[in-house]
């Protein structure tokens, strides 16, 4: 099973906007003459586990407290900053693939998320399951009936 990893979306308030976020920056890579662009976030910390997560694991993304969709993580690229400080490259997937929706406090970085405490993919859940508003989604979540 794959390892995968959980960030908070910071300054994110929905799917939608990350969503039109992505499509921006891979717009001005291309507007850059970057042949291939990607999408990729600046970490401090290296997995140590990167392995295990490159094995088809994902980044699961938190949006104003809730995990709401992931992206499957492609690479992930250890570095330093000019001045000698570590960061890390993660590089994901540009399909956002929408969870079922699940309450997350709040914690810095990024964590690993075995592959038995993943929310379920909402494509999953049956026919119109991803196209449900995000609110009506979390009401039917906390009803038992999602």
């Amino acid at each position: 099973m794959p390892l995968h990893l959980i960030k908070l979306c910071v300054g994110i308030d929905a799917v939608e906007e990350l969503a039109a976020l992505q499509k921006k920056r891979i717009a001005q890579q291309r507007t850059a003459g970057v042949k291939k662009p990607v999408l990729r976030h600046l970490t401090r910390n290296t997995p140590k586990r990167a392995a295990e997560i490159l094995d088809g694991g994902s980044l699961y993304w938190v949006i104003k407290g809730v995990v709401r969709v992931r992206q499957r993580l492609v690479d992930i690229v250890p570095g330093k900053t000019k001045d000698g400080e570590p960061r890390c490259e993660l590089r994901f997937d540009r399909k956002l693939v929408r969870v079922v929706p699940r309450r997350m406090r709040a914690f810095q970085g990024w964590r690993y998320l075995n592959a038995a405490d993943v929310p379920p993919d909402l494509a999953d859940m049956g026919k119109g399951a991803v196209d449900m508003p995000a609110e009506m989604a979390e009401e039917l979540r906390a009803l038992g009936l999602l």
